[in-house]
Order: C-alpha cells, then structure tokens, then sequence
C-alpha cells in the first residue's frame, strides 16, 4: 500500500463537472493499493497517518497531527501509484490490485479515515477525477507498506 499525504490548505475533487469532495486545511491522501493489502496493512497505514506530526505549532515548529489543528481529510484512490516504469516508456500497473479487490479496500479504508479523522470527503473508485489542491508547504509525504511496516 501506497500513501501520498499531502498537507494543504485547500482541496478539492471534482467528477464530471461536479465538485464531489472539498476541504480547507488538512490532508489530500492519495491512496494506492497493491494486490497484496489487506484491512491490517490498511489499519497500520491509516494509523500512521493519523499520528504524523506535520502541521505547524505556536513556535513554527511541525509538531502537531491533523487532529491536534482540525484538519479534514480528502481521501481519493489512485492506482497510477503503482506504475512500473522499468521498461519502455508505457508505464505498466500490474502491481496495482484488481479493481473488485481494491475498491472494496478503498470502501474499507474510507470507513477507517472516518473513524480516525471524523468527517472526510472522497473521490470515487475508479472514475475519472480532477482533482484540484493547494499544498500548504509544500509539505508531501509518501508512506509505503514495504518500507514501514
């Protein structure tokens, strides 16, 4: 599993013309999940999230979580976070999980940053979206499976 966190003061996802999701000052997650998760490794990741000291204090120092400010979240699935680039030039995603697997996880996941976060806005599995930000920083941090757990 594959997280972007990024620290924003706005943003926004839009489908069809329509703005789906929208935020003030919090996090964008870009969520990529790989053929290999499951709700555990989905638990740890969001966990970790949750507890990231990356906005600013009194003292311009980052050491507050999303909580700690009242942030929001804007969580949006993106399979492209597993592109292969190793050979050729046409990126290959078959690192990325299957569609029925990942958009369950992604609905798991949603119902998790839920709990963690309070309220949060979404994209929607599989469509196309326009997703629109200002990062606050900017400030973005990837946080992979593989490397941290």
């Amino acid at each position: 599993m594959k997280i972007v966190i990024q620290r924003v003061t706005r943003a926004s996802v839009t489908i069809d013309g329509t703005v789906k999701g929208k935020i003030g000052k919090g996090y964008l997650l870009l969520l990529g999940i790989s053929g290999d998760d499951t709700k555990e490794i989905a638990d740890k990741m969001l966990e970790k999230t949750a507890k990231l000291r990356i906005f600013e204090d009194e003292n311009g120092k980052t050491n507050l979580s999303i909580s700690e400010v009242g942030g929001e979240v804007l969580a949006v699935s993106q399979f492209t976070l597993y592109a292969d680039c190793k050979k050729g030039n046409r990126p290959s995603f078959i690192g990325a999980g299957a569609p029925d697997m990942a958009n369950e996880l992604y609905l798991y996941m949603l119902e998790k940053c839920k709990a963690l976060f309070g309220s949060v806005e979404c994209g929607e599995f599989g469509a196309d979206m326009k997703v629109e930000l200002v990062n606050d920083g900017p400030f973005t941090i990837v946080l992979d499976s593989k490397e941290i757990l």
